[in-house]
């Protein structure tokens, strides 16, 4: 890279951070704001969940205008989640993180393959605990009738009779954009849903270029984004440079994922063997060495933006009350903290963002 193209990258990195020190401030201080907006634009005739255990577990802030206060760590619906029978460690896994405070529980159609062992797993547990958890699926088809065929099954597998926020999943591409928005279309099934009252909320996600995920936002006003966010993220393809802002604009829910990147930001990675990575990841070496930044760190980071909470993934019990512990005791980041973590992911910055690199139609 050259000198004056580093140089930018820094100041744009520093406007950035002094900028989001700002919003960060702005977004911790709305856990003392009243209730914005409870359930106004919301079909769904019960109550919002209310896990009483979450007020004493953890700081909570507002879920963008839905009027639900959510604990700032939440469990993700892949790592034991989503692995093929896998029941006695996933189940267990969802029992606890109820029990901690734990108080979104995030999962997908596509999580566990055909199978859809994530859902699976995640509705054994909301069969008897419903109330306690705002429950979140997504739907990573483009037209109206997989769509509807998703939420469907969805529903089943869940063993619920409706979804908090259903998800267009992983928006990528302006080609995701006009599939979507089209006659026919994912959308077109995702208002009809909420209108049924099987779904409460909308939203969309996405972890590969921020520009599609701008367009959706300016198409429609969903009630969420669930976006990746890591102290890699200033270094390539920025989500936090405009779409976060734009999603603080718009007064959205904001969800944080790929904190950890699946592991590969964090020093503790021990990176699989090259041949296993190149079978693994369709001929790209992605993590060839350890990351830089501990699990304090990467998680602290990604908070102290202005996100409502950020989902994570765990692999056992122990994993699970760490990241709880670590909310817990969660103070915000400042801007040199910040700006320190982001460059001393730099080194690990393509690993730790390998989900941006996947070559796409």
């Amino acid at each position: 890279m050259s000198k004056s193209k580093s140089q930018k990258s820094s100041s744009n990195r520093r406007s950035f951070l002094k900028a989001g020190g700002l919003m960060t401030a702005a977004a911790l201080g709305s856990a003392a704001l009243p209730d914005l907006a409870r359930g106004q634009s919301s079909p769904v005739s019960r109550p919002l969940p209310n896990n009483s255990a979450t007020t004493n577990a953890m700081p909570t802030r507002n879920l963008g205008k839905t009027g639900f206060k959510v604990g700032i760590f939440s469990l993700g619906g892949q790592a034991s989640l989503e692995k093929p029978n896998n029941e006695a460690v996933a189940v267990p896994i969802i029992e606890k993180a109820l029990d901690l405070g734990v108080n979104y529980i995030d999962t997908s159609s596509i999580y566990g393959g055909p199978e859809r062992w994530s859902e699976q797993y995640v509705g054994k547990v909301m069969k008897h605990r419903r109330n306690d958890a705002f429950l979140a699926t997504k739907t990573k088809e483009r037209t109206r009738d997989a769509s509807m065929r998703m939420i469907e099954k969805s529903l089943s597998l869940l063993q619920t009779d409706h979804v908090d926020l259903w998800q267009l999943h992983d928006i990528g591409t302006m080609t995701d954009i006009n599939e979507i928005f089209a006659k026919g279309g994912a959308m077109e099934a995702l208002l009809e849903a909420r209108d049924q009252k099987i779904v409460r909320y909308l939203g969309i996600t996405g972890h590969y270029r921020p520009d599609a995920l701008i367009e959706a936002i300016h198409r429609h006003p969903f009630d969420t984004i669930l976006m990746a966010v890591n102290a890699a993220d200033p270094h390539h393809y920025s989500f936090s440079e405009q779409l976060l802002p734009l999603a603080v604009e718009k007064q959205m829910g904001i969800i944080g994922m790929k904190v950890p990147a699946r592991g590969r930001i964090l020093s503790s990675w021990t990176p699989p063997p090259i041949e296993q990575q190149k079978h693994s990841w369709e001929g790209m070496v992605l993590a060839p060495t350890a990351g830089t930044l501990d699990m304090r760190q990467a998680m602290y980071y990604s908070l102290s933006l202005p996100v409502s909470t950020v989902i994570i993934g765990c692999d056992t019990i122990a994993q699970l009350e760490q990241n709880v512990q670590l909310a817990r005791e969660f103070t915000p980041l400042n801007q040199q903290q910040m700006a320190a973590l982001t460059e001393k992911a730099q080194p690990v910055s393509k690993q730790s963002l390998f989900f941006r690199f996947y070559e796409r139609a």
